[in-house]
């Protein structure tokens, strides 16, 4: 038996929400670095992701002033992130960082594709996977293209409780998740039985009376 497998309309638009989300986010970046900092001048550029003697890290690009979208608490600044998202890992070795998060997001993106194409889990599922893989397409193309992930959205409360600077992508993939997990927790109700009431208690008496021997007066 060939097993199931989502193609057509469903796979058509997959791929749309894929490239138009991907596309979205690489703009966005694009956009945050021209508008929200600029290019070092001479030959001070430090090597990106790398602490100098004290531990610092330092920008590949300045910082300029940021866009604010709501006083003291959202705001758009340029920042760039050598972790993964939200931060993580941000000071582990160059090493581990690309090793880890190259081979995480090219096996997420095979198998989320793969279980796809495979018609796997519902329509929350069939949802979530432009916005994870899209999301694992774009970081994954700055940590090639620049050796870290440009992010500039930060939610703050007048400049002291933060959260961790995000981009785009960090969105789709937090929004993805969350449908693969609601999906995860969905459990399909069992197919009703052929004559069944509805009521197992009087299915069962109903059987056991059809199928005892009568009863001699």
């Amino acid at each position: 038996m060939t097993p199931p497998r989502r193609t057509g309309r469903p796979l058509v638009l997959c791929l749309l929400a894929l490239i138009v989300l991907t596309a979205i986010d690489l703009g966005t970046k694009a956009w945050a670095e021209v508008s929200l900092s600029k290019e070092r001048v001479g030959a001070d550029i430090p090597p990106a992701c790398m602490p100098d003697d004290s531990g610092r890290y330092y920008f590949q690009r300045i910082r300029t002033e940021p866009v604010v979208w709501i006083d003291g608490y959202l705001e758009l600044r340029y920042a760039e992130n050598c972790g993964a998202a939200f931060g993580m890992l941000d000071e582990a070795p160059k090493w581990l960082r690309v090793g880890v998060f190259m081979s995480a997001g090219i096996v997420a993106v095979a198998a989320l594709m793969w279980m796809f194409v495979t018609a796997n889990g519902g329509p929350l599922f069939a949802i979530s996977v432009p916005l994870v893989v899209s999301g694992a397409l774009g970081n994954m193309v700055d940590r090639v293209r620049l050796g870290y992930v440009v992010d500039f959205v930060r939610f703050h409360l007048n400049d002291g409780w933060e959260w961790p600077t995000f981009n785009f992508a960090d969105a789709t993939i937090t929004v993805g998740v969350v449908l693969l997990l609601l999906d995860g927790l969905r459990r399909p109700e069992p197919a009703a039985v052929e004559g069944s009431s509805g009521d197992p208690e009087r299915d069962t008496q109903s059987g056991a009376g059809e199928g005892a021997p009568a009863k001699s007066a």
